[in-house]
């Protein structure tokens, strides 16, 4: 049989990192076996649903490079499968398991079942629902509950839970996983008003279309024997399971919104490649090898197993993620977020800049920065004059030597043929020698002069991308400043 998985979220809102992972981890797996990813929008509860929320699934998945394999067509649009679509078929899987005894009728209301948690809660009982005591097919009979029918009461349909045994089941990440049928509630199968719930519409639908493993997290563990216990009602062998480890902040809690950023959007926001952001959200939980961290999509399709996936938390370690983006920024293509840059400096009202020195500047200072949008405002000298300099890094910088040498080396440079940095590294470093200076002496004040600033890219590389106009209008516009010289 070949491989066949999915990633199911509920339209609820932006898209959680750890989503973004349970994506990723099916997709490589699909991929890596030569198998089927889908794509399934589990958006039964109504109540829940968030309008935009299922394209900005679609848009995340995609950006990050994720595909999924199949699709639905509708009104000639390919979109996922949606489980608000397929009601009438949860309707008629829900009227097997009343006709074969596993499923039954239940007409309690809201305020009985209150009432019932709450005798529970004072008798010390872990709240779950009793079907011995409550109004329902059982406690009714099959002439009282045709009577109610009738007359259209309002009712759901529960799952019969044996009342003792185990329910186990091997996790391809956990290992043996066993629970006792006693902890598990008879859960709701469809709700009052007609619509299934997560339990019924996901079992359902793995068994229609034929899903082998079922990849997710952690905290889908405790609905797994549920799961296992409707695959039996209906007589359907159960997919394989593997639950992923919990994401955790750095003090290993569960990562929350309360601590910091956690949704996708807001890694892209920050200008994250999604090559970084794949990547790193491929090793919480995951390493193929000890040896090196960095992996392209199909390094990681080949390499790409759950047997080498921790059944431990995985932390984020936010440090590691800002590590691995600045090692991307200086790998990538500059070509590719030059654009990125060209909208930075449209913000800051400059856009007579071609490409080519955008790319020639990304390539200067990427080494520098950790996104792109930081090249502008890092590297605004290199597009604008310097509106000012640094004053505590000129009184540290600026001695009598500097003061001495700089206007012979400004000489230098205003005399240069060949403005390159192999050629104006050689004229100075004759100067230096000369003189008996050493670079020390004279690069600090010269990074001042041409930039303003203490820090930044090599100076000679830095002189040849500005070109040497540009590079001595700076050099006087401070040095006038600073010393008042005309």
């Amino acid at each position: 049989m070949s491989v066949r998985v999915r990633f199911a979220p509920s339209p609820t809102g932006f898209v959680h990192i750890g989503s973004l992972r349970t994506a990723l981890y099916n997709y490589l797996f699909a991929k890596h076996h030569g198998g089927t990813n889908i794509l399934r929008i589990e958006d039964t509860d109504r109540t829940r649903f968030v309008e935009g929320a299922e394209e900005e699934i679609i848009s995340t998945c995609r950006w990050a490079g994720i595909e999924f394999d199949e699709s639905t067509e509708k009104g000639g649009k390919c979109g996922p499968y949606r489980q608000s679509e397929r009601t009438e078929i949860y309707r008629q899987h829900a009227t097997i398991l009343l006709e074969n005894g596993n499923a039954y009728y239940a007409f309690d209301t809201s305020e009985e079942l209150d009432k019932m948690r709450e005798r529970q809660q004072a008798a010390g009982i872990a709240p779950k629902y009793d079907r011995s005591i409550m109004r329902n097919q059982y406690t009714l009979g099959d002439e009282e509950t045709k009577r109610m029918l009738d007359e259209g009461a309002e009712f759901c349909i529960r799952l019969k839970v044996p009342l003792s045994s185990e329910i186990a089941f091997n996790d391809m990440i956990r290992g043996h996983v066993s629970f006792s049928s006693r902890d598990v509630d008879d859960q709701i199968l469809m709700k009052s008003d007609g619509f299934p719930t997560y339990h019924l519409a996901n079992v359902v639908d793995d068994r229609l279309m034929e899903i082998t493993h079922v990849i997710r997290g952690e905290e889908w563990l405790p609905s797994t024997p549920k799961h296992i216990l409707l695959y039996s009602a209906f007589g359907w062998d159960a997919p394989q399971f593997a639950h992923l480890p919990l994401l955790l902040n750095e003090d290993r809690s569960k990562m929350s919104k309360r601590k910091g950023d956690v949704f996708v959007y807001q890694f892209r926001e920050k200008g994250f490649f999604p090559e970084t952001l794949v990547n790193f959200v491929a090793l919480l939980g995951w390493n193929p090898t000890a040896d090196r961290e960095m992996f392209t999509m199909q390094e990681m399709i080949d390499s790409f197993t759950l047997e080498k996936v921790n059944k431990a938390g995985a932390v984020f370690d936010y440090k590691k993620l800002e590590w691995m983006q600045s090692e991307y920024m200086k790998k990538t293509d500059p070509d590719k977020f030059v654009y990125m840059v060209r909208n930075s400096l449209n913000e800051k009202g400059i856009s007579e800049v071609s490409d080519d020195y955008i790319k020639k500047v990304i390539i200067l200072l990427r080494e520098r920065v950790q996104f792109p949008t930081q090249i502008a405002s890092f590297g605004d000298y290199m597009f604008e004059l310097p509106k000012g300099y640094d004053e505590e890094f000129k009184n540290k910088v600026w001695t009598e030597k500097a003061a001495s040498a700089i206007p012979m080396v400004i000489e230098i440079l205003r005399n240069a043929d060949e403005f390159t940095q192999p050629a104006l590294h050689a004229k100075v470093q004759e100067f230096l020698t000369e003189n008996k200076l050493g670079f020390k002496d004279i690069m600090n004040p010269l990074r001042l002069l041409i930039t303003g600033k203490s820090v930044g890219a090599g100076m000679f590389e830095t002189m040849e991308v500005l070109g040497k106009d540009a590079t001595l209008q700076r050099i006087d516009t401070i040095f006038q400043s600073i010393t008042g010289a005309k």
